[in-house]
């Protein structure tokens, strides 16, 4: 999540009180933060001149609901949400449309993972829905989705709320897995994940609070986030996480621009700039993720958690955004009749 510190208004200020050309850059703060200023703004700044005013306000839904509520004037230049704000934004004409003309680096991204996030979405990173566990409590480690549902972890197993993506993508792929698709026939999928729930303790809507509950022992196994499982790999836990063999789903993070923006030229230069392959290779190595970018150079420790290859994108399932969009309220009304009651 964003953490509230200064509001876009205070930072407009700022910038129209300086001289030098500013741009304001909205997205998270915690560790992400900090790896974004040195890896990518830092060097972005040095290169170009440009000053870069960072906020670290409001989750991607909230950004999208301020870039809708002042008609694309949001009060920041530059804006990391994810594909499915980016399919919004074009729909409602509220965000730039990148071409290669704007951000030539567009060109360098894998076509398929591109497409997903519209002509207003420049992906600068992805994760994928990996499966974490616990590796002193399991006896063997899982490979499959089917490990959720072992004996050995009944009480064992946390689920997101359906306001957290993660929990449509958890039953989209056991729907697949189950002889289901992705959007059309997810009634395996529900099937799926009435029985799981009752292998699980509950249900909790933020990441952070999820991962407490492995950090205490409570649960041993759960969907997560990659990025923020390596993190947790990376602090020493007894943790570790991996692509299930059935596949899984991705976070398609996008970089995108408000209409509205008084600093449009210097906007497309640091979109351009993140895609860069040198940019790609410092946040892939800083931030644990993944790349659409397959001519990126990381180590092989890397590469062997992330998705930085075209054989990696391949095997990803690729829900199409603008109709599971559109399926989500009523997804979300099943959810709680068949998922949650039967958890209780």
């Amino acid at each position: 999540m964003k953490t509230p510190t200064i509001t876009a208004a205070a930072l407009l200020t700022t910038v129209t009180a300086g001289h030098c050309e500013q741009l304001i850059v909205n997205s998270y703060g915690g560790p992400y933060e900090a790896i974004i200023m040195e890896r990518i703004i830092k060097p972005f700044e040095d290169k170009t001149g440009i000053s870069v005013v960072y906020d670290p306000v409001g989750s991607s839904s909230q950004d999208y609901a301020k870039i809708k509520a002042t008609n694309g004037r949001p009060g920041f230049d530059v804006v990391v949400m994810t594909a499915s704000q980016s399919l919004d934004g074009c729909k409602d004409g509220l965000l730039e449309k990148f071409t290669s003309a704007t951000v030539p680096n567009l060109e360098k991204l894998s076509p398929a993972i591109n497409k997903i996030a519209g002509e207003c979405g420049a992906v600068h990173e992805l994760q994928y829905m990996s499966l974490l566990w616990r590796t002193d409590k399991l006896k063997a480690a899982p490979s499959s989705w089917a490990a959720l549902f072992d004996s050995e972890l009944k009480g064992k197993v946390i689920l997101p709320t359906f306001q957290n993506i993660m929990a449509a993508n958890l039953m989209q792929v056991l729907s697949v897995k189950n002889g289901g698709d992705l959007l059309n026939n997810v009634d395996p999928g529900f099937k799926a994940m009435a029985q799981l729930a009752k292998q699980s303790v509950g249900f909790e809507q933020s990441s952070a609070v999820m991962e407490t509950y492995v950090k205490d022992g409570q649960v041993w196994a759960m969907p997560f986030w990659n990025g923020r499982a390596q993190l947790l790999v990376d602090t020493g836990m007894p943790v570790d996480y991996i692509k299930p063999a059935e596949g899984t789903i991705p976070l398609i993070a996008t970089l995108n621009v408000p209409v509205g923006t008084q600093n449009k030229e210097a906007a497309m230069k640091f979109v351009n700039f993140f895609l860069e392959k040198s940019s790609q290779e410092a946040w892939v190595t800083g931030y644990k993720v993944g790349s659409a970018r397959s001519d990126i150079d990381v180590p092989d420790a890397v590469r062997a958690k992330q998705i930085t290859t075209e054989e990696d994108l391949d095997k990803l399932l690729l829900p199409d955004l603008s109709i599971m969009a559109a399926k989500l309220p009523e997804w979300g009304d099943r959810w709680e009749r068949e998922v949650v009651h039967a958890a209780n």
